[in-house]
């Protein structure tokens, strides 16, 4: 039920891409998403259609930058969203050498109502 989007600056390889979308992934099913929900959308951007501050609250931020938002299903606590950032911010690190701090993440919690997989029904609907 996580809907991610990986956004980052034009010029990296499809190698490179694809190892972000798998740690991504392996850091959600490692919180508790089920193996095999993997919807994922990695948009690249010119310079000039990606901007952000380079030193908001205290963290250097370098054109390396990547924005990670993830829409999934309200209900998780705090603990596991930590869990989740230092996964994902440790596993890109080691898999793709990207700096911890060139890591920005955002979560957006839905009710499970809000999700259609598929034949115009709401699958998740109680």
């Amino acid at each position: 039920m996580p809907l991610v989007r990986i956004d980052l600056r034009k010029g990296k390889d499809a190698v490179y891409r694809r190892e972000i979308g798998r740690v991504v992934y392996e850091a959600l099913v490692g919180v508790g998403v089920p193996t095999n929900d993997r919807f994922q959308v990695i948009g690249e951007h010119e310079a000039e259609n990606f901007r952000f501050d380079s030193y908001y609250i205290g963290i250097h931020r370098t054109e390396e930058l990547v924005i990670i938002q993830i829409t999934w299903n309200e209900g998780r606590n705090t603990e596991q969203k930590k869990a989740l950032y230092k996964a994902i911010a440790d596993g890109l690190h080691s898999a793709v050498g990207l700096r911890r701090e060139d890591i920005f993440i955002n979560l957006v919690e839905v009710k499970k109502e809000n999700w259609s997989f598929g034949n115009g029904e709401a699958q998740y609907a109680l």
